[in-house]
């Protein structure tokens, strides 16, 4: 029985590792894509795969990181709707709402303008959703 326990911990260990590796592989994506001037396919590929089932907190402090990098490169909030699939919409005002308990001025700052026109394009429903999945966090 501690066989089976141990083995299940290192399965888990392991895949912790595996999602570390993809979002450090992720973050150097989302470097280059900034230094092409590219913030929304960057602010798209952190919100990627996001690790909102896991219930490690290295593996969503990492990617938190990579999506608030992306995030506070967006400059052109209004076209950045107009390049954003709506299927990201609930996945990114969690991170608005982690971005917000920061604290942090600048990240507050931007936070609140992508939240503004996030819940003009994409409804109170979005907010909703975001608040009530206790689940999936960021």
């Amino acid at each position: 029985m501690a066989a089976s326990a141990a083995a299940a911990a290192a399965e888990v260990e392991e895949n912790i590792e595996a999602m570390i590796l993809r979002i450090e592989h992720k973050s150097k994506k989302i470097e280059n894509l900034l230094k092409q001037s590219k913030p929304v396919e960057a602010l798209k590929t952190a919100l990627e795969g996001s690790p909102t089932n896991t219930k490690d907190q290295r593996c969503k402090s990492a990617n938190w990181i990579v999506v608030h990098r992306a995030m506070m490169a967006i400059r052109d909030v209004d076209g950045m709707f107009s390049s954003l699939d709506p299927e990201y919409y609930d996945i990114l005002m969690k991170y608005l709402y982690r971005g917000l308990a920061t604290g942090d001025r600048p990240t507050c700052d931007q936070c609140l303008r992508i939240h503004e026109k996030l819940t003009e394009k994409a409804g109170l429903g979005c907010i909703l959703r975001s608040l009530a999945d206790t689940v999936n966090s960021v």
